[in-house]
């Protein structure tokens, strides 16, 4: 592993065509901000500061796929690497009903600073790595909450989010929903399987890091989103990315691309 005070890369000497990528890997709270920013310990272990599991799962995708992953170190309430730089949404003010003490006050000086000192970095290692061969398939892989306050209950297991460019998501998402393997393991749950197609999220937000590092180049891309209560625990997060790696690596093989 390779470790940066933003980010870490695991396996860059893979040989695999893939690269799998975690936007929102931890919920840490560097040094140089105090360790926190005025939240209780509740609120950090929460959605609104990384996306629960998704660590563990690109982590072993990447190991699946013999393939190289870059994931942050820093909470997304630091600020958020899955934002343009001058997204009115990089640093979180407000989040899901909870107030972020410390960003309140943030202050364009204060935005460049933590622009600087995680946002930049992390995106140049991310672009060397995609820059590593001509034919590398970019996998993103977050996690999204089973219900936010005072909505219903999200009825997707897991979502594919793609913007314009949907060579590979297409047929991702009819293998998805074709897997009896995957169906089974719903039913297992007592749950009906459901492959949400930009859903819960729209896949088009200019300037996250799918738009900067895939669309921009004509990269194949593909961002997924797991629920993140089937994804808790490292055992959960094994068998996750052991259900996906055969039918991303199969659909990718079966289209061609």
């Amino acid at each position: 592993m390779t470790p940066h005070p933003s980010y870490n890369i695991i396996g860059e000497e893979r040989p695999g065509r893939w690269l799998l990528t975690c936007d929102h890997a931890t919920n840490r709270v560097p040094d140089c901000l105090d360790g926190d920013l005025g939240l209780p310990a509740s609120d950090m272990d929460r959605h609104i500061a990384y996306d629960i599991g998704a660590q563990g799962v690109t982590r072993a995708l990447a190991q699946a796929l013999d393939s190289p992953c870059i994931e942050t170190d820093f909470s997304r309430l630091v600020i958020d690497p899955n934002r343009g730089e001058h997204d009115p949404t990089l640093v979180m003010k407000l989040y899901d009903g909870t107030i972020i003490q410390k960003n309140r006050h943030a202050d364009p000086v204060e935005i460049t600073r933590r622009l600087d000192a995680f946002h930049r970095p992390y995106h140049e290692a991310y672009e060397r790595i995609a820059a590593r061969r001509e034919d590398v398939v970019i996998c993103a892989v977050h996690s999204f909450t089973p219900q936010l306050k005072d909505r219903p209950r999200r009825p997707w297991q897991i979502g594919i989010l793609s913007a314009y460019d949907k060579r590979f998501t297409t047929p991702l998402i009819a293998a998805l929903r074709a897997s009896e393997t995957l169906a089974g393991e719903a039913a297992r749950l007592g749950e009906r399987f459901c492959v949400g197609d930009n859903e819960p999220y729209d896949g088009h937000l200019p300037g996250d890091a799918i738009d900067r590092h895939a669309l921009h180049h004509g990269r194949l891309n593909v961002l997924i989103e797991l629920r993140s209560d089937l994804i808790e625990t490292e055992d959960d997060q094994e068998k996750w990315a052991n259900l996906l790696a055969p039918i991303l690596s199969e659909t990718l093989t079966e289209t061609g691309l």
